[in-house]
């Protein structure tokens, strides 16, 4: 059976030249097509109209998976990827794979036999059967990440620069008179924690405090931060202030200090991060860093449009702006001075 190589050598173009000849030939030169033309009339070429359907038929759907779904970040970012598919006219698979492998698979299967458009995932891991997708397509493979960074998995991604707002955290909480500081990290195996301990570290190192700074783990929920907190007052010295790594272990750790009777703000001051529809709320309202979560949404969707349209030839990594939100869960530490200004302070 002669193959659109065979009519592009015979030619004397490229595969994609030929192609081009028989689906859109207003795109080439006269004397191109006209020679493309006569050879395959000469060789009797037939284009496999099934197979074409196959390659260009759009489903109109996207993917999107997240690791946990009851998380309120992930539904604010969720509620932007949905308002931005559906302005592009297209609807959105949910799928909510628990931080487990095998789900993580499966809807990575539905990519690969073409059940979606595209995908877009929200976890840190890139699943076998999207791996054997890039090796395949390359920059033009449709799958796109959201809020997990990591520039080696070779896909475009939409994200805050997670050390820079860990580093601005913590060099306010210096400002503020702060000394001995605790840090509760999320997952060791998340890019999220690895970034904003990387800020941290570097805020301490550049003060001169590293070898003050304390550390426990959580799994960015309220009953890990809560139980972190009680490992750090158990402490000597105890931490005046502690950077939680999300705003649901922030608040764990504001009601541990509540049990123990260590007052907030006077005697600990308590930063998260992500700035959930909850922190405003707690008492006291929590410091944090907001991050833009419906934005990230959309600039994944934007993104992955981009790639189906053949608008995109190489990963992008779009950073949005973040901003330290300054309310009741901080006060000055033992060694306070004249507090620096440059965050926003929503202080009722």
């Amino acid at each position: 059976m002669t193959t659109i190589r065979d009519v592009a050598t015979a030619a004397g173009v490229s595969r994609a030249t030929a192609a081009r000849v028989l689906s859109n030939p207003e795109l080439v030169a006269e004397t191109t097509r006209l020679r493309v033309l006569e050879v395959v009339q000469r060789l009797g070429y037939s284009r496999n109209s099934v197979a074409a359907s196959l390659r260009t038929t759009r489903t109109g759907r996207i993917i999107v998976t997240v690791p946990d779904i009851s998380n309120p970040f992930f539904s604010r970012v969720i509620r932007g990827v949905e308002e931005a598919a559906q302005e592009a006219g297209y609807a959105v698979l949910l799928g909510d794979t628990r931080n487990e492998r095998e789900r993580e698979e499966q809807y990575a299967e539905m990519l690969n036999r073409r059940e979606a458009d595209g995908i877009i995932f929200l976890g840190h891991r890139l699943p076998t059967t999207l791996a054997r997708v890039l090796d395949r397509d390359g920059s033009r493979a449709p799958i796109v990440n959201g809020c997990e960074f990591t520039p080696s998995l070779g896909v475009s991604s939409a994200h805050i620069d997670n050390a820079g707002a860990a580093y601005e955290v913590m060099d306010s909480l210096y400002a503020m008179g702060h000394r001995d500081v605790a840090l509760v990290l999320g997952p060791q195996d998340s890019p999220l924690t690895r970034d904003r301990l990387i800020g941290a570290q570097r805020a301490a190192e550049d003060r001169g405090l590293i070898g003050r700074l304390v550390v426990e783990t959580g799994d960015f929920s309220v009953e890990s931060g809560r139980r972190a907190a009680n490992l750090l007052f158990a402490r000597t010295p105890r931490p005046t202030a502690i950077f939680c790594f999300s705003d649901e272990m922030a608040i764990g750790t504001i009601a541990a200090a509540r049990s123990a009777q260590i007052a907030c703000p006077e005697a600990l001051s308590v930063v998260g991060f992500d700035d959930i529809q909850m922190a405003r709320y707690v008492d006291p309202p929590l410091t944090t860093i907001r991050q833009p979560m419906a934005e990230i949404g959309r600039k994944t969707v934007e993104l992955l449009i981009a790639i189906l349209q053949g608008r995109q030839s190489a990963p992008v990594s779009a950073t949005l702006p973040h901003r330290l939100i300054i309310r009741q869960s901080v006060g000055a530490g033992p060694f306070a001075r004249a507090a620096s200004t440059g965050p926003t302070d929503e202080r009722s």
